[in-house]
């Protein structure tokens, strides 16, 4: 039998990034497939957008503005595919990323609980202008070796990399709705421990669109936010020291407390207190977050503070220039190719 793939699209005010993403769903050489976007209480034109793709395979729920989590689940809930692929509204798969995972699937037969990873690429506009990612995340892993590798090394794997059966997916339960940051970091950990492991399928991937301060994993100042992250922190932990204890565990688990550190600090000193705690339970202590050394000057002369704000905005700013660069080139290019076309 064919799977049938369920690409799960949750989408709030993305009217300028919809029609690119939905074509790229569409454009899959994987033909078994159903596009459900799920519109999260937009205010924009998103639905009406997504909605002019009804002949091509593409259904519009419209929900309440609830968060992507709630978006996701729902999506889930009323799609019929083995297979799920999750996208956010502002990315863009490979033509054959589904069609090559699915060759890959169907090598293990039925019955498998693996979950298929692939590479990702960031971008702001132009995909031709970019790079794949590559760390040691590529390759086939069982679940204890990629979180090690996640947490010690501060290595990321976006979500839409991932193709998830069915079996995993209803294994691992849906997103938590409550955290409003990480939520799929946190939710991929619980699909990873349902799994036998990762089979990394190279050549093929997602383009994900660097939004900066727009973007759902943008931190910022939100005490939200932050509630959340420390709560997927200690899931994190959680679930990798539920694999093994051991003190490989414990070396990556404490890498992995020292990077978030400078996410809390100085502002939120009872997080800090909570990150100590669960360093000292693993026989280690955190040291003072260290900033870049582009910034280390700063910090005599005008202050921590000041210093940790330049190391955050000066890259922003630098982003900032550099995508508008990129758009502006990208509507260059694509009047060029209409005005050629014509």
């Amino acid at each position: 039998m064919t799977p049938l793939v369920s690409i799960l699209i949750p989408a709030y005010n993305a009217e300028r990034t919809i029609a690119q993403t939905l074509c790229s769903a569409i454009a899959q050489t994987w033909k078994h497939k159903e596009i459900l976007v799920v519109d999260d209480g937009s205010t924009d034109r998103t639905a009406e957008i997504a909605a002019g793709f009804a002949s091509q395979g593409v259904t519009v729920i419209s929900t309440k503005n609830q968060g992507i989590s709630a978006a996701v689940n729902h999506a889930y809930r009323v799609s019929r595919g083995d297979y799920i692929q999750e996208l956010d509204a502002d990315d863009i798969l490979t033509p054959d990323k589904i069609e090559r995972q699915i060759a890959a699937a169907l090598q293990y037969g039925e019955g498998h609980r693996v979950l298929f990873s692939s590479q990702w690429a960031p971008f702001y506009y132009r995909t031709d202008q970019t790079r794949f990612v590559y760390n040691s995340l590529c390759q086939d892993l069982s679940p204890v070796e990629w979180l090690l590798r996640k947490m010690g090394e501060n290595l990321h794997m976006q979500n839409a990399t991932w193709l998830v059966s069915r079996k995993l997916a209803e294994a691992a339960g849906p997103w938590d709705s409550s955290l409003k940051y990480d939520q799929d970091g946190e939710y991929y950990c619980r699909v990873l421990l349902a799994s036998e492991g990762t089979c990394f399928v190279p050549g093929t991937g997602v383009f994900y669109r660097n939004s900066g301060r727009g973007s759902i994993s943008y931190l910022g100042h939100s005490n939200e936010k932050k509630d959340s992250l420390l709560i997927s922190i200690k899931l994190h932990i959680k679930y990798l020291r539920s694999l093994e204890e051991s003190q490989r565990v414990h070396k990556a688990c404490l890498a992995y407390l020292q990077t978030k550190c400078i996410d809390f600090y100085p502002e939120r000193p009872d997080i800090l207190g909570e990150l100590e705690q669960l360093a000292a339970e693993m026989g280690g202590h955190l040291e003072l977050p260290r900033l870049r050394w582009k910034y280390v000057w700063m910090k005599p002369l005008f202050g921590w503070q000041a210093a940790k704000w330049a190391q955050v905005v000066v890259p922003q700013v630098k982003a900032s220039l550099l995508r508008s660069w990129d758009k502006a080139m990208f509507n260059f290019e694509t009047s060029e190719q209409m005005r050629s076309g014509s």
